[in-house]
């Protein structure tokens, strides 16, 4: 009993009639309940020494380690009409497999020989250029040939002008020799004058001397006639060849002018060519486009446009695509204060929706049903809902593969493991609010090299 009365009662009561009372009043109860604190304690302490390995835990969803894994949406590269579907939703599809086919609504393309038709004008553009051409080499040889017209004429009038010049030389020293015999006869024909008055001479003699000066002074004229005479014609000759010059800058200029014109306009249709070319290149691929066809192999998950006759605009999409071969990845968010504890190469263990798991915080090697998994990649800015995305890739060194049934977009669960710590100390610095330990990566790898 108690006691705690000091009307005692004992006496009145048979002990040995009742089994709990006797275990209870015997002196064997009370060591094995210190027995029972002392194994507890004992026991309290073993697990408080007990190592503990940190972790931040967050939630996430299942990706692709490539971008051209993740589902996408295929779209219409031009404005068209659906003529014809020829897949549905959950098929599998190939790489190249016709999907859709569309017509065009614009009316510059309706016409249905429009290659063709643009072809030809491709075709005349370049016979036109051909022209050109060919007018530009018959214009090259006029000049050539006008060229050699000048060469020749002006070489001839400048053989004359030189032989002229000569002549001209000539007649100066004729000229000076029929001024020196005039003077010589004048001078005999004044001393036979003189002679004469004096009675010295004859009439005759003096007739004579007079008809000889008369003579010499006619050379004198006609010597002197013909120096000017050829002095003129030296002068046509030059004023002919600086028409010849003439002429010739005139002719050459017009033609000059012509070729100019005929390279402008066989630039101007190379350019038109250029564009047609262009254009026809442009008509083809777009034609291209009328058929819609799978980028890689995968299956189709959503038709967002339905029916036959319905309008897609360029750029919209027409149906959800999911490739068939992808490499999973987790994108897990972080708190902005735990983010300075992440580092690549960091591991992770993951717990994904509708594998069942027997989850241990502090002993992930204790836990049933997660899988590894290595940080490769973390956002330097932050998302839309306020945390920063974490991308993690499966741990080829862990012991338990991802599941080959996992789908994109699945839910995990996530612990980010950090240090490895007592139980006493997680405790105390939960009490306390202390951040976690967390170590680098680098320092764990120089480690184990020790």
């Amino acid at each position: 009993m108690l006691n705690i009365s000091n009307n005692s009662i004992a006496s009145r009561i048979d002990i040995n009639a009742h089994k709990v009372l006797r275990a209870v009043e015997s002196k064997k109860s009370g060591k094995i309940i210190q027995r029972i604190i002392i194994w507890s304690m004992i026991i309290i302490l073993i697990i408080l020494i007990l190592p503990w390995t940190q972790n931040i835990r967050t939630s996430g969803s299942l990706t692709t380690l490539n971008p051209d894994q993740r589902p996408q949406e295929i779209q219409s590269v031009i404005s068209g009409r659906i003529d014809e579907w020829r897949v549905k939703e959950g098929d599998l599809v190939k790489k190249g497999d016709t999907i859709a086919i569309i017509s065009e609504i614009k009316d510059a393309y309706f016409d249905v020989d429009l290659l063709k038709r643009t072809q030809n004008q491709l075709d005349l553009k370049k016979r036109s250029v051909d022209s050109y051409t060919g007018k530009l080499e018959a214009q090259n040889s006029q000049l050539e040939a006008l060229i050699n017209i000048r060469n020749l004429e002006s070489n001839k009038i400048k053989i004359k002008v030189r032989q002229l010049r000569l002549k001209i030389q000539n007649d100066s020293i004729a000229f000076e020799a029929a001024k020196l015999d005039q003077s010589i006869a004048q001078y005999q024909y004044e001393r036979m004058d003189s002679l004469h008055r004096k009675g010295l001479k004859s009439l005759a003699d003096l007739e004579a001397r007079r008809t000889k000066a008369q003579q010499a002074a006619s050379k004198e004229l006609s010597a002197y006639n013909q120096w000017e005479s050829d002095k003129n014609e030296l002068l046509n000759l030059q004023i002919e060849l600086n028409n010849i010059n003439a002429k010739f800058e005139s002719d050459y200029s017009k033609i000059l002018s012509d070729k100019f014109s005929t390279e402008t306009n066989k630039f101007e249709t190379e350019t038109t060519i250029n564009k047609l070319e262009n254009q026809f290149s442009n008509y083809q691929v777009r034609q291209g486009y009328h058929v819609i066809k799978a980028p890689q192999d995968g299956y189709v998950t959503k038709v967002m446009v339905q029916g036959i006759g319905e309008t897609v605009k360029e750029g919209a999409p027409i149906l959800s695509f999911m490739p068939k071969t992808y490499d999973l990845a987790v994108a897990i968010y972080v708190d902005p204060i735990d983010m300075p504890l992440m580092n690549v190469g960091q591991h992770v263990r993951l717990q994904f929706d509708g594998w069942p798991a027997i989850v241990f915080s502090g002993w992930p090697g204790a836990s049933y049903g997660t899988y590894g998994g290595e940080i490769y990649g973390m956002d330097q800015f932050i998302s839309p809902n306020g945390k920063y995305r974490v991308l993690v890739k499966p741990d080829h060194t862990s012991d338990h593969k991802w599941p080959k049934d996992l789908r994109v977009g699945g839910g995990t669960k996530a612990m980010i493991l950090l240090n490895d710590v007592p139980v006493y100390y997680e405790l105390w610095r939960k009490i306390n609010g202390f951040p976690p330990e967390f170590y680098e990566v680098e320092h764990k790898e120089k480690t184990k090299s020790k």
